[in-house]
């Protein structure tokens, strides 16, 4: 049920005492774990908590990016897509564009391209890995589109190093047939 659909609902939570809306509050905020943090970020966080949330999340990936290269390609595709929803995470609490983009940029610049195959199964993983790549750097050019021009010109040397990368390995196949651009500027 949408609280839209019913206004007669909504006018009747909006005419509760304080104190009562306060505990309604507080049960709904309790349910969902994402927004508790939001809450938190919002009300209790400054600009220095939000540069740690950014490096605590660099320092994760920086530990992870020396064992993906040992594994192979599903293992890999498991780890990239953890990293990747973390700061997918990161977005949803802080709702900071600038930073969900310039952590997807180190992440995709860091990631190493070759992995063992698997002889075992009959999916190719590395294919489904190179799919899902160009997919999340294509997601991180819209985001990247989306800011103001100043913070573009900033992050556009991220952006075409990880395209260069891209294009001089062997996934530029795949980023050509994506329509994936060769460079920003």
């Amino acid at each position: 049920m949408k609280l839209s659909e019913h206004k007669d609902l909504k006018t009747a939570i909006t005419e509760l005492p304080v104190k009562e809306k306060d505990k309604l509050l507080l049960r709904l905020v309790a349910k969902d774990k994402v927004l508790t943090e939001h809450l938190h970020y919002k009300l209790l966080e400054d600009e220095t908590d939000l540069e740690d949330r950014k490096e605590r999340i660099k320092a994760d990936v920086d530990e992870q990016i020396a064992e993906l290269k040992k594994l192979n390609a599903k293992e890999a595709l498991v780890k990239v897509r953890k990293m990747i929803t973390s700061v997918n995470h990161f977005y949803k609490v802080t709702k900071d564009p600038v930073g969900e983009v310039e952590l997807k940029l180190f992440i995709l610049n860091a990631i190493p391209f070759d992995y063992k195959k698997s002889i075992f199964g009959y999916r190719d993983f590395m294919m489904l890995f190179s799919i899902y790549y160009i997919k999340t750097v294509a997601v991180t050019i819209n985001k990247f589109k989306k800011l103001h021009e100043d913070l573009q010109f900033d992050l556009s040397e991220d952006l075409n190093y990880l395209l260069l990368k891209i294009y001089s390995s062997k996934l530029a196949g795949a980023a050509e047939a994506s329509n994936l651009p060769k460079e920003i500027s």
